[in-house]
């Protein structure tokens, strides 16, 4: 009898730890009833503790969501306490508790004599630390998931005892992360199928799993875990996450939905939500979907050879093993223009997952006839970039209001830039080695900052000669990366804004105010 399969989404907290990514509290809010709509089974909303902003986003995310909301804790009773408070209105909270049991891990982070002086000391002193965090956790609710953080690195007779202790101590859902992404598939499936074996409580808590895809394994790796006992998987939509990432949850969902003659299990996912999801979840990240991504990549229903179109046009089974149709890819593009109206446009937003206000309508739909007074037709996506570009974003620090490029063949590229925060303005020109430097460099002279440049990226949103264009720029300071991401039918002034918001990102997340606009000498 086929068996169901949970799927526990953490793309609101491994999710957003990709390299550059980060949401504000209202595109969590956003993602979350989407992720709703998709009908996940678990939600992880984030870590609370980290921050007051992952709190209040957890919080918001909990205080509205039916189904079970997880919030991240280390094995710490402040951690612990914290989730509990942003978890305390859902209707269904998880404590989702964690403790390091690799030798790697525990070496690492447990070097300190106060931990045992040597590995089997230190051991014990992690088992004991596990226990009691999740009898404390305990305390608080019923629903308790402990993980093992780099379990697929861990040694199999320390990591049954740990877990055999977690489930003693009230855990029900047990995870047993390749946090490297180490393990291949016949090792990992074997790992889950030994603990079915040795753990004698076993039967008293869930199997979960949650791959990383340093090697590209993860998928392989969660079906592998399935096939061997797990019964919860632990991916994000898109696969995104540190480093490689992590399982993607489309691939997932599909292969099981596909491959059923082999593994004979389903989820209860809503699958024709799965593209309308993982656009959000791109437009809102910044990160684009790589075109020849399985399931939602541009090309993954795309048929260019000769022979493979002629196999299509006798029978689609002939090279398609699902349909565009079931993951929510419309062959029927919906387009709008000037004419369509605030109800139009509101059914149209809703359709693809967003949830506006009347307030955020109102500013949607100035923004939407802006662009449809620059470009006759308005697609889907564009709707998507405008949703996340407009409506959705943070106050920020600087702003960009004023841009004068001057380019051509024979002349030397210079930009005029007019930054304004809160009602103090800086001017600032340079010149550069192209348009898009040239902006930059203005920018950097207004603000009295260079950052380091890491990559930037600039693609049409749409098709056609009045396309949107999307730049995204990723900023480096020091350990930590910025994501900038902006849109325009103007390709300059897209970069700009995409400029400007990854030194914004970064600025708010170092509380840094820049001196520049304490000065007196202002444009007014």
């Amino acid at each position: 009898m086929s068996e169901k399969i949970i799927i526990f989404d953490t793309t609101l907290r491994d999710g957003e730890q990709s390299p550059g990514a980060s949401l504000n509290v209202y595109e969590k809010l956003e993602i979350a009833r989407q992720l709703a709509k998709l009908k996940v089974d678990v939600i992880e909303a984030g870590f609370p503790v980290s921050s007051p902003a992952q709190f209040e986003a957890v919080k918001r995310i909990a205080d509205e969501s039916e189904v079970i909301i997880a919030g991240l804790s280390r094995a710490k009773e402040i951690d612990i306490k914290t989730a509990f408070d942003a978890l305390r209105n859902a209707k269904h909270p998880r404590i989702h508790t964690f403790s390091s049991t690799s030798d790697y891990h525990i070496l690492g982070k447990f070097g300190d004599s106060k931990y045992g002086a040597t590995l089997e000391e230190k051991r014990k002193t992690v088992l004991k630390m596990s226990y009691d965090a999740v009898a404390y956790a305990k305390t608080y609710c019923d629903d308790i998931e402990f993980s093992a953080e780099d379990a697929g690195r861990t040694d199999i007779g320390y990591l049954a005892d740990i877990i055999e202790t977690a489930i003693e101590a009230g855990a029900t859902t047990v995870n047993i992360p390749d946090t490297t992404g180490y393990t291949f598939p016949s090792e990992y499936g074997a790992k889950i199928a030994e603990l079915k074996r040795r753990v004698k409580n076993i039967n008293k808590a869930i199997i979960s799993v949650h791959c990383h895809n340093d090697l590209g394994l993860a998928v392989a790796n969660s079906i592998a875990a399935i096939q061997n006992g797990a019964r919860q998987v632990e991916c994000t939509i898109n696969g995104i996450g540190e480093r490689a990432g992590n399982a993607s949850m489309e691939e997932i969902a599909m292969a099981l939905k596909v491959r059923k003659d082999i593994c004979d299990f389903y989820t209860g996912l809503n699958h024709s939500e799965i593209y309308n999801t993982s656009r959000m979840v791109s437009g809102f990240t910044g990160i684009v979907v790589q075109p020849n991504k399985a399931i939602v990549g541009e090309n993954a229903f795309a048929h260019e050879s000769g022979i493979h179109q002629d196999g299509m046009l006798k029978n689609r089974e002939t090279y398609e093993i699902m349909t565009p149709e079931t993951v929510g890819v419309n062959k029927t593009k919906i387009v709008l223009g000037r004419h369509s109206g605030r109800h139009g446009l509101k059914s149209r937003l809703i359709e693809l997952g967003y949830h506006p206000s009347e307030d955020e309508l109102g500013k949607a739909y100035e923004a939407f006839l802006e662009i449809a007074d620059k470009k006759k037709e308005v697609f889907d996506d564009d709707l998507r970039v405008l949703m996340g570009d407009e409506i959705y974003k943070e106050e920020e620090l600087y702003e960009l209001k004023y841009m004068h490029v001057n380019a051509g063949t024979g002349t030397i590229p210079t930009a005029t830039v007019q930054i304004h925060s809160g009602d103090k303005i800086v001017q600032e020109s340079s010149p550069g080695d192209g348009p898009v430097d040239a902006v930059f460099n203005a920018i950097e002279r207004a603000l009295g900052i260079k950052p380091t440049v890491e990559s930037y990226n600039v693609r049409s949103v749409t098709s056609g000669r009045q396309a949107l264009g999307e730049a995204i720029v990723r900023i480096r300071e020091g350990e930590k990366s910025f994501n900038g991401r902006g849109t325009s039918t103007d390709i300059i002034e897209a970069s700009a804004k995409a400029y400007l918001q990854a030194i914004n990102h970064y600025l708010v997340f170092n509380e840094i105010k820049l001196e520049v606009f304490e000065k007196e000498e202002m444009v007014k």
